[in-house]
């Protein structure tokens, strides 16, 4: 169990204790004082599992005390232990997407979740929501429950359901819910990823009504909303849900990586329509129906943020349900990923993309199912160093979703952008643009992700990432991706 609470707070900051609980074998006080001692582990026994050196813990209390936080354990043998950390930490700005949603303030709720851990956070996630919570143990529990409070000043207009197949099998589930809504209470379904398709024909709107556990707090406190007031449906097709392709938006101004990623959607069943600008995905999104964004970030004009921003905007001036929009970005730091979610993205992706995971964002976010779906890949492409190879056909194969056309197709758009994009990071850096720069180089990394050139992939990976952290060594790194971008358009020439 991972718990994150609130020990005390100040006006410009907060005490944090962030604790792990586990039911394990648990430690000795002897083993406890020594634990936190490099190359000492408290099994050192022939039976004991492999793995570790024993400074994982010494390494993280340093780095608690250096940020003049504690680290400790609390733990009995036999019974499990609990190692915690508290931290004093200042407050960020107020954000209003954290706040209780008017709608949900003071309504009841009625939860069914078996998994007591799951449960507890389930409920803490729907108080946060501004709900009152009821638990049941049962659906047949919580349906007697719902009806006899109904039409009192106690009724429970909102139910979520936590549910497997073994739980519930899927025909069984919609008279239940039948009976919920006759009652006045609409009802939420959660249930794992892998089991979405078959609860599909059981919720009345699969789209708002059936979302994967555990649930995100977001995507929880939005549906909720959206079943206490309904917003306008854009306009759907006739077709049930369950049979239809989804319809996906991709949007990328390098035609590379649009063709790549409309290629493995179409493949797979999915009804495309690529744009390669910002400006053009919201002016799509106001004429035409989708179920999903595959949104670019760094585009020049209208980026993927701005985009996103002005489509939220139009949803909202319209009062309609959200579409789901997936960032896609070749790099991404951590406090970039976190301004992606604050601007109105939903989740994202980082490029190579694999045919898995694309069927997994839509599924996820739409509940609908891709076929046809392509085997996991194994590990990202090849790393860092001189011993990279510079052309790796093997490996653009493999990132083309083992389709040949198409990775040659991908290389050779790579290519036939190359000297271009030297000329530009060329001009770029003469000028002192930094932030042209940045650009010109994600632009260049962007389309190494879909090509077997682990070489360039890797400069461009160590230069974008120094450029952004405003290291020094940034500059040295621009003359290694110089030389990648001349050895590989001469290997290029040898084997032409």
């Amino acid at each position: 169990v991972a718990r994150a609470m609130l020990e005390e707070e100040h006006e410009d900051s907060v005490q944090l204790r962030i604790s792990i609980q586990d039911t394990g074998i648990g430690l000795s006080n002897q083993d406890v004082r020594a634990l936190f001692q490099a190359f000492s582990q408290a099994d050192n026994s022939l039976s004991r599992q492999p793995g570790g050196t024993g400074l994982g813990l010494v390494i993280s209390k340093r780095l608690i005390e250096q940020m003049g936080g504690e680290i400790g354990v609390d733990s009995t043998p036999g019974e499990g232990s609990e190692f915690w950390i508290s931290l004093r930490l200042p407050k960020t700005r107020d954000d209003a997407e954290d706040l209780p949603a008017p709608p949900l303030l003071g309504r009841r709720i009625a939860v069914l979740e078996n998994h007591e851990l799951a449960r507890q956070a389930l409920q803490h996630q729907l108080e946060d929501c501004g709900l009152e919570v009821t638990p049941f143990n049962t659906l047949e529990a919580l349906t007697n429950g719902v009806t006899g409070v109904h039409q009192t000043e106690q009724a429970i207009d909102l139910a979520v359901l936590g549910i497997t197949s073994n739980d519930m099998p899927p025909e069984r589930l919609n008279q239940h819910i039948w009976d919920l809504e006759h009652l006045g209470c609409k009802v939420l379904v959660l249930c794992p990823t892998t089991e979405q398709t078959l609860f599909h024909l059981s919720v009345p709107n699969p789209h708002s009504q059936l979302q994967a556990k555990p649930a995100c707090t977001r995507k929880l406190r939005r549906a909720l909303a959206d079943l206490v007031n309904p917003k306008v449906v854009r306009n759907e097709p006739s077709e049930p849900i369950a049979s239809r392709p989804p319809r996906v938006l991709c949007v990328d101004d390098n035609p590379a990586n649009l063709l790549l990623v409309q290629t493995l959607l179409e493949d797979m069943g999915a009804k495309v329509l690529a744009v390669d600008s910002g400006y053009a995905a919201v002016k799509a999104v106001q004429n035409e129906s989708f179920d999903l964004v595959m949104m670019d970030v760094q585009m020049p004009g209208m980026d993927g943020r701005q985009s996103t921003e002005a489509i939220r905007q139009w949803e909202s001036e319209r009062n309609c349900t959200p579409l789901p929009v997936i960032a896609l970005t070749a790099h991404a730091m951590a406090n970039e990923k976190r301004a992606l979610l604050q601007s109105g993205m939903d989740d994202y992706l980082t490029k190579p993309i694999s045919e898995r995971q694309l069927a997994q964002v839509v599924l996820k976010w739409t509940g609908l199912a891709l076929r046809n779906q392509g085997p996991e890949r194994t590990g990202e492409p090849s790393g860092n160093g001189l011993e990279l190879q510079v052309l790796d056909h093997d490996e653009g194969l493999r990132l083309a979703a083992g389709k040949s056309d198409l990775a040659a197709d991908m290389l050779a758009m790579l290519l036939a952008s190359l000297e271009a994009d030297r000329e530009a990071i060329r001009a770029a850096r003469a000028a002192n643009d930094h932030n042209a720069l940045i650009e010109r180089v994600h632009r260049l990394h962007g389309a190494t992700r879909y090509c077997g050139v682990p070489q360039l992939r890797a400069a461009c990976q160590r230069s974008e990432t120094l450029l952004k952290q405003e290291d020094v060594k940034a500059f040295a790194a621009l003359d290694e991706l110089e030389r990648a971008i001349n050895r590989l358009a001469t290997e290029a020439r040898i084997n032409a």
